[in-house]
């Protein structure tokens, strides 16, 4: 019985990981597509847009599915969810894109990932998880990694060093406050969709959101292409394969595997963009996957389902 035990909660794990993985590597194209839209005359700002507000459309399907357990919800529980959303999508997105415009694709993504030391401490006070020496070696080692990546692109200290950092900072409440707010709410499919819905709601309330899609209107097709694959593969999908992986393992380990993200991010500016890596930042890159290899190595049969999973939902 203990075996068989073991053996699924070893399953759980890896299914949970290779989840992270596959979200990852879809958020790594958002560099792409940003930089396309970017491209074709919008601003950080309507990219925010274009991505948030067009993936609450999408969503929008599954409101006949999670509406009855929305009115399940507490004043209390949409205040959590409330705040998982406004710092988690949106304050994440806004800073995330401005950064780009301020020190370029590369040093923000880099930037973006330092969300794994964050994440250690967040998860250690909201979540009460330990932080063992083995994660904060790993999560260590490959912020290391991720600012090795950024060495070779000449960053200055400006505004944009500032907010790639608040977007780490945000990038990894998403994960420990949506984490939080499943202990009292319900299954992550309500958690990712209130996120998309509250966070464009209050982008509707902008003229400037009605703006940009105006602007959209008169360009090309191909631009309403990169808008939808911002919004569905750079956000719905990786969203919600991030969330269903938080059922099955820890806020901490689960931020150190996003950094495929910047991995496939570089992989794809090499590609399309015909961006060339330093000799350093290929050095980053190989730490990246080393961390990462090892987290999986190291942790793979020893990371549990959460107990809460198991339990009576406690009150907010």
């Amino acid at each position: 019985m203990a075996h068989t035990e073991s053996a699924m909660t070893a399953r759980q794990s890896w299914i949970g990981t290779l989840q992270i993985i596959s979200a990852a590597v879809c958020w790594g194209t958002l560099g792409i597509f940003s930089t396309y839209l970017n491209q074709l005359g919008f601003s950080g700002w309507q990219v925010t847009i274009l991505r948030i507000v067009t993936a609450a459309l999408i969503v929008l399907f599954m409101l006949p599915k999670l509406y009855p357990q929305l009115l399940k919800l507490s004043a209390k529980q949409w205040g959590g969810l409330v705040l998982q959303s406004l710092i988690g999508v949106l304050g994440m997105s806004l800073c995330y894109f401005f950064a780009v415009i301020y020190v370029g694709a590369g040093p923000a993504v880099a930037l973006l990932y330092t969300a794994p030391v964050f994440s250690l401490l967040f998860s250690a006070v909201l979540l009460q998880e330990p932080i063992t020496r083995q994660s904060a070696l790993l999560a260590l080692v490959a912020v290391f990694g991720v600012g090795l990546t950024m060495a070779g692109d000449g960053a200055q200290v400006n505004w944009g060093i500032g907010l790639g950092l608040l977007a780490g900072v945000c990038y990894s409440l998403y994960g420990v406050l949506g984490k939080r707010a499943m202990h009292y709410a319900h299954p992550a499919p309500l958690v990712f969709f209130t996120s998309i819905i509250i966070s464009a709601g209050a982008l509707l309330l902008l003229p400037e959101t009605y703006r940009t899609y105006g602007q959209l209107s008169t360009l090309p097709l191909a631009t309403w292409g990169y808008a939808l694959g911002l919004s569905l593969i750079g956000t719905v999908v990786p969203f919600a394969l991030y969330m269903k992986a938080l059922e099955k393992l820890p806020a901490t380990r689960a931020s150190v595997f996003t950094i495929f993200e910047p991995l496939t991010a570089i992989a794809l500016a090499i590609l399309l963009l015909n961006q060339s890596l330093s000799l350093v930042q290929y050095l980053g890159v190989m730490l990246i996957l080393l961390a990462a290899l090892f987290n999986a190595l190291l942790n793979g049969t020893t990371t549990r389902v959460p107990r809460w999973l198991r339990r009576r939902p406690k009150s907010f």
